[in-house]
C-alpha cells in the first residue's frame, strides 16, 4: 500500500530536499503545498478570481494563506493523485489545525490520508533548524524555472545562472526576500503550537 510522509520545519529547514528523496525512495510523489499554492495564485486563468486573488496577496506578502481554502484545495489534490494508485510527500502541510483536522463542514486531511492510505501509513516527520540559518538559506537560494530544484547559493554555486540538472533559467521567489523570510518563520512559530 502507499504511503503519505508529512515533512514539518521552518522555511529553509530542507523540507523540500527530505521530500525529494524520500520520493525517490519509495517511488510516489513530492507534493509542495507551497509551490502548488503558487502555481494557483499567480495562474494567469486565475487572474479573475476573487478569492485566488486574495489569497494571492497573503501568499506573496508571507501570510498564511486562508486554511479553509488551502484545505480544500489540497483535498482536492490528495483524491487525485490516490485515484491515480500515488503516494504522497508532504513537504510543510498541513499546515494549521483546521487544515489537519477540518470541521463538521470540511473533512480535514488526515481523516482523508486515513480513508485514502490507511492510518499506519501517514507518517509525520519533524525537522529543526535556527531561525537564522533558515534565512539565510532561503535569502540565497535559486529556483530552476524549469524543473523546480533549489540551489542553495554558496562558494561553487553563487555564479549559476541556470540549473545544473536541466539548463533551466534560475529564479529568486518572491518568497525568499529577508522580509517576507522574517514574516513567514513568525508565521511558523505562531502556528507551531497548533501543529500536529
Amino acid at each position: 500500500m502507499k504511503k503519505v510522509f508529512i515533512i514539518y520545519g521552518p522555511p529553509g529547514a530542507g523540507k523540500g530536499t527530505q521530500a525529494n528523496l524520500l520520493a525517490g525512495k519509495f517511488g510516489i510523489v513530492h507534493f509542495d503545498t507551497g509551490k502548488y499554492i503558487e502555481q494557483v495564485v499567480h495562474d494567469p486563468a486565475n487572474k479573475s478570481d476573487k478569492i485566488v486573488q486574495r489569497e494571492r496577496k497573503n501568499f506573496d506578502t508571507g501570510i498564511l494563506c486562508t486554511p479553509s481554502w488551502v484545505l480544500k484545495i489540497v483535498r482536492d489534490k490528495v483524491k487525485e493523485l490516490a485515484m491515480a494508485g500515488l503516494g504522497i510527500v508532504f513537504s510543510g502541510s498541513p499546515r494549521t489545525l483546521f487544515e489537519a483536522f477540518g470541521d463538521r463542514k470540511n473533512q480535514g486531511l488526515l481523516e482523508t490520508f486515513e480513508k485514502l492510505y490507511g492510518k499506519k501509513n501517514t507518517v509525520p516527520i519533524l525537522l529543526k533548524i535556527d531561525p537564522k540559518k533558515s534565512v539565510l538559506r532561503n535569502a540565497k537560494r535559486r529556483v530552476c524555472s524549469v524543473c523546480a530544484t533549489a540551489i542553495l547559493y554558496n562558494d561553487e554555486t553563487h555564479h549559476h545562472t541556470t540549473c545544473p540538472l536541466c539548463g533551466g533559467k534560475l529564479y529568486k521567489r518572491t518568497l525568499d526576500d529577508i522580509k517576507i523570510l522574517a514574516t513567514r518563520i513568525k508565521e511558523y512559530e505562531r502556528t507551531k503550537k497548533t501543529r500536529l
